[in-house]
C-alpha cells in the first residue's frame, strides 16, 4: 500500500505506511511518523529529543462496509527551546480525539441527509460520538455570529419542552438566520446580544416584533435610532383574543336557545372567511350566531375590516385607514372593542412603519415551527447547548428536519 494512498484515501499525510492487519471483518493500517517530522507541539521547534511513546488508534473513512482503523506509536518528546515533554501533534486528527478529521467531514456529511442515530449506525459507532462532531462543528461556526452587516431583525419568543421552558430568538430578516438564542423571555434575555450588537457597531433600521412592553422598552433604549414595526400577525392574534372574551360574555348573557347557536362557534369567529368548510356548514352556522348577536357580528365585520389595513398601498392611505376604523370601533359602544382601539392608537406609529419597511415575523414564526419540529423529531434535547447551537443552523435545514 502506497503513503500516497493514504493521503488521497483517508486523508494520512507525512507518516510511513508499515503494514495492513484484518482482524474480525475490520482493516487495520499501521503506519509510523518519521523521526525528521517531530516538531515541539508548543513552539514547533524540530530541536526535540524523543522520550517514548505511546500507541493510539483512530477511527478513519469505512472501505464499504468495513471498518477502517489507523494506529500507530504517537512520539513524546522534549522542546530544547521550551523545555516541555509533551506528545507530537497529529496532522490527521484533532486534540483529545479518537477518530480522524477525514472521519468528521463524512460524518458530518451524512448527518445532513440522516439522523444522528442512522449515521452512528451506518458508521458503527455511537451515538454520542456523531453528536460530539456535530457540535463541535457548530461550535466553530456559530460561537460567535458575526452582526455587523445586520439591518432588519425580527424577535419573538418560543415555549419548548413540557416545562413551558421559553428561549427568545433574535432572526435576521435579509439572511433568514438566527444570530441569536436568549434564556427566558423578556428584556432580560435579551442584554447579551444588545451588548454585542453595539460593539458590532451595525446599523439596524428596524425591528419587527410583538406589543410586548418588555420589547418595546429595550428596543427603544439599546436602538434608540430603529423602527419599531408592530407584527400584524399577533396585532389580529390579540384581536382574535378580545373576540373570544366577547363571545364568552355574550355567551354568559343568553338565553337558552341563543346558546345552543353560540356553542361551539369559537373557531369559525377566528378562522377567515376564506378558510371556512362549506361540507360541514361551517359558513351557515357562522351567519346563524352572527345574525342572532348585533354586538358580535360588529366585532367580527370590524375583524375582517382590520385585516385590509395591511393591504393598502402607502403609509398614507393606512393611517386614514386606522384612524377611521378606530373611530368605528370606539362609536360601536362595545367595551372590548374600544379598548382595542385604544391599544391600536397607542401603538399606530410602529403598526404604520409595516409601509415603511414591509417586514413581519412571519419568517420567524416559520424558524420556531422548524424548532418545534426538530425537537419533536429528536424527542428532546438533553445537552440545551446542542440544542441551541442546532437552532443556529437551522437556516441551513430543510423542512424534514433530521437528528
Amino acid at each position: 500500500m502506497s503513503t500516497s494512498l493514504l493521503y488521497h484515501g483517508f486523508g494520512v499525510r507525512g507518516y510511513r505506511y508499515l503494514r495492513t492487519d484484518y482482524v474480525e471483518g475490520e482493516v487495520w493500517f499501521t503506519v509510523e511518523q518519521p523521526r525528521e517530522a517531530l516538531r515541539c507541539p508548543i513552539c514547533d521547534s524540530a530541536k526535540v529529543t524523543r522520550r517514548g511513546e505511546e500507541w493510539r488508534t483512530f477511527r478513519t473513512l469505512p472501505l464499504g462496509s468495513k471498518r477502517v482503523t489507523i494506529t500507530l506509536p504517537v512520539a513524546r518528546v522534549e522542546c530544547a527551546a521550551c523545555e516541555v515533554v509533551r506528545q507530537v501533534s497529529l496532522t490527521f486528527a484533532d486534540p483529545r480525539r479518537t477518530y480522524t478529521k477525514s472521519f468528521a467531514r463524512y460524518a458530518l456529511e451524512l448527518s445532513r441527509h440522516m439522523t444522528i442515530q442512522d449515521v452512528a449506525d451506518h458508521l458503527g459507532v455511537g451515538w454520542d460520538l456523531v453528536k460530539e462532531i456535530q457540535k463541535a462543528d457548530l461550535q466553530r461556526r456559530f460561537k460567535k455570529v458575526k452582526l455587523k452587516k445586520l439591518r432588519q431583525l425580527a424577535i419573538d419568543e418560543i415555549s419548548i419542552g413540557k416545562q413551558q421552558r421559553y428561549l427568545t430568538v433574535v432572526l435576521d430578516l435579509k439572511s433568514g438566520a438566527v444570530v441569536f438564542v436568549g434564556e427566558g423571555k423578556g428584556s432580560q434575555a435579551l442584554e447579551p446580544f444588545w451588548k454585542r450588537l453595539r460593539a458590532s457597531r451595525a446599523k439596524i433600521q428596524a425591528v419587527a416584533m410583538d406589543m410586548s412592553k418588555a420589547y418595546i422598552k429595550a428596543v427603544s433604549e439599546w436602538l434608540p435610532k430603529a423602527q419599531i414595526v408592530f407584527d400584524h400577525f399577533h396585532i389580529i392574534k390579540l384581536f382574535n383574543e378580545k373576540l373570544s372574551d366577547l363571545r364568552r360574555e355574550l355567551y354568559r348573557e343568553a338565553t337558552k336557545e341563543h346558546r345552543a347557536v353560540l356553542k361551539g362557534t369559537r373557531w369559525l369567529l377566528l378562522m377567515n372567511p376564506e378558510n371556512l368548510d362549506h361540507k360541514r356548514d361551517e359558513p351557515k352556522r357562522l351567519q346563524a350566531a352572527l345574525k342572532l348577536n348585533a354586538p358580535l357580528a360588529t366585532a367580527y365585520y370590524l375583524k375582517e375590516d382590520l385585516r385590509e389595513l395591511w393591504q393598502q398601498p402607502d403609509w398614507r392611505t393606512a393611517r386614514k385607514y386606522l384612524t377611521s376604523w378606530c373611530a368605528r370601533a370606539t362609536a360601536s359602544g362595545i367595551r372590548i372593542l374600544q379598548q382595542f382601539a385604544g391599544t391600536l392608537k397607542k401603538h399606530a406609529k410602529g403598526i404604520l412603519n409595516y409601509f415603511k419597511f414591509r417586514i413581519s415575523t412571519g419568517p420567524l414564526e416559520g424558524t420556531n415551527n422548524k424548532i418545534r419540529t426538530m425537537q419533536r423529531q429528536a424527542y428532546g434535547f438533553r445537552d440545551h447547548e446542542f440544542f441551541k447551537l442546532k437552532i443556529y443552523a437551522i437556516h441551513e435545514t430543510r423542512f424534514e428536519l433530521v437528528g
